[in-house]
């Protein structure tokens, strides 16, 4: 019934998203057979108000009536590009995740049931809330240190919301499997693994006290660093559903306007911008992921505050190589390192040749050395490097997706500080800096100190591996000689997944019929 449920949950989704033009804004002009024809029939049924609309303003109008799970959705896929195309993320990332305020009574109820004390004994003073989203909604509050009041944000989580985005998940993988059984062609971007990868962010986002921790190993990589900090937080008043952090008193990195008349230097906090997300990501391997100008403030000194951080991403060393030889490849015109680097890292085949994918490197890296630096757009050139990717078999790397996507949206906000501003320049001292002290001598020292210890390590577990080479070299006798056989779980597992894709196929079916008669009765 769960399934059934689900299934209705999509076509009313469908619906929605066919009424608000969302549907007949995609490129269908570039498609054939039965979904042009699909497309086509959407735009009949789409409503003539959205049809004047840009794209950007029908996903907001169909998000506000489909509600907060689909707003989560929706910023989520604004970090796969590779899913939905860099035009669709960048409307997606544009969506405005504000929701009506709950009521001040219930956000005392969750407080207090996640902290276990009365409102009274942990804040001096608790106000109504000044700013609410899918998940939470933000609280003024004073508390005493030191005899004193200070003023604090306080994040509570939206009662019943984690309820709703169990219900709508069980939509978005029915939906997930549908397109991988139904449409071959997406069966690369893994749309199941991408629903697992949405499941997984949002309940990390729901426990504050991740965000909190979060924040927190920030505040500490950050802790030397010029131009940036994160608000400390507040752990006495911090738990599941409630995050207590210092109030930030500074001016949106949105309100141009504001900086200038405070006296800031926009270009310098443009510079300070990059170089920080740059930081995070190369010497750290762990960065905001949600760095829009609504998420940072300049405070008095100059000094970039950024708050709300639900969505971060992590790189591994691996990675942060991968990362560091790409820029420096691109900015020294070094298209064959690049090449090199993907092959190294695994993430395009051997089959492929190294000097072929180095000739389409160039033609991706040469047309930015010829433009003057204010033209050049990262997101056309990540929107030219996922269709080179494409073309060699290059499989999806989220981690890298995720950080592509947010490096678009910082230099989207570096430029409106700095219309002049230029990324390859600004970008080139601390990709160099990590380039000399990680694949330097400095950095061969500390690879080999690394293969020491993991030898060390390999040296320790050798009695056990010897057992286990052992214990496989007897299974392997004793299936080349009985064959090989299922135990009795494993023909139940097989035989209820193919029962499983059976049952589906039976089910969409029944959805589309139903749906149909769902959508007729509602037109007559």
């Amino acid at each position: 019934m769960s399934k059934i449920a689900a299934g209705f949950r999509l076509v009313r989704a469908g619906w929605i998203m066919v009424r608000e033009g969302v549907v007949a804004a995609l490129p269908g002009d570039q498609l054939a057979g039965l979904p042009r024809l699909a497309w086509r029939i959407a735009r009949l049924f789409t409503r003539r108000a959205a049809l004047r609309q840009v794209r950007s303003e029908r996903l907001a109008g169909a998000v506000t009536r489909l509600g907060p799970s689909y707003v989560k959705l929706g910023q989520f896929l604004a970090t796969r590009p590779d899913v939905v195309g860099i035009d669709i993320a960048a409307d997606l990332a544009a969506l405005q995740d504000r929701m009506e305020t709950f009521p001040k009574a219930e956000a005392v109820a969750e407080i207090e049931a996640s902290l276990g004390r009365r409102i009274d004994d942990l804040y001096e003073s608790f106000g109504d809330p000044v700013a609410a989203a899918s998940i939470a909604q933000v609280h003024p509050a004073t508390v005493l240190r030191d005899g004193k009041p200070v003023k604090v944000a306080v994040k509570v989580i939206r009662p019943g919301v984690r309820r709703l985005f169990q219900r709508d998940l069980e939509s978005y993988f029915l939906a997930a499997r549908l397109q991988e059984r139904f449409i071959p062609a997406t069966r690369r971007l893994r749309p199941v693994e991408v629903t697992e990868g949405l499941a997984q962010t949002t309940r990390l986002e729901m426990d504050l006290r991740l965000e909190a921790a979060a924040l927190s190993e920030l505040a500490g990589n950050t802790r030397d660093d010029p131009g940036f900090r994160v608000p400390a937080v507040d752990w006495e008043r911090t738990g599941r559903d409630v995050l207590t952090l210092d109030w930030i008193d500074g001016i949106k990195l949105s309100d141009g306007e504001g900086l200038r008349a405070a006296g800031h230097d926009l270009k310098a906090i443009a510079v300070a911008l990059i170089q920080s997300f740059l930081r995070h990501t190369l010497r750290d391997g762990f960065f905001h992921a949600d760095m829009h100008p609504g998420n940072l403030f300049v405070a008095a000194d100059g000094t970039i505050v950024a708050v709300d951080l639900g969505i971060s991403g992590r790189l591994g060393k691996k990675e942060r190589r991968f990362l560091a030889e790409i820029l420096y490849g691109f900015i020294t015109r070094d298209y064959l390192r690049v090449a090199e680097v993907h092959f190294e890292a695994g993430y395009v085949p051997r089959k492929h040749d190294v000097s072929a994918f180095a000739q389409a490197i160039r033609a991706i890296g040469e047309p930015i050395h010829g433009q003057p630096a204010e033209t050049i757009s990262m997101a056309r050139l990540l929107t030219l490097l996922f269709e080179v990717t494409e073309l060699f078999d290059m499989e999806t790397r989220p981690e890298l997706v995720l950080l592509q996507k947010t490096m678009v949206v910082v230099e989207g906000v570096a430029r409106t500080l700095d219309p002049a501003f230029n990324m390859w320049r600004t970008a080139e001292p601390v990709v160099g800096k990590w380039i000399r002290d990680n694949l330097g001598p400095r950095g061969i020292l500390a690879d080999a100190r690394e293969g020491v210890s993991a030898l060390v390590t390999l040296a320790r577990q050798a009695p056990e591996l010897a057992q286990r080479t052992e214990h496989l070299s007897r299974e392997l006798a004793e299936m080349a000689e009985k064959g090989l056989r299922f135990d009795e779980r494993t023909a139940h597992a097989i035989g209820k997944a193919e029962a499983r894709h059976t049952r589906t196929g039976r089910m969409a079916l029944w959805i589309i019929a139903l749906a149909l008669v769902w959508i007729a009765w509602k037109l007559a």
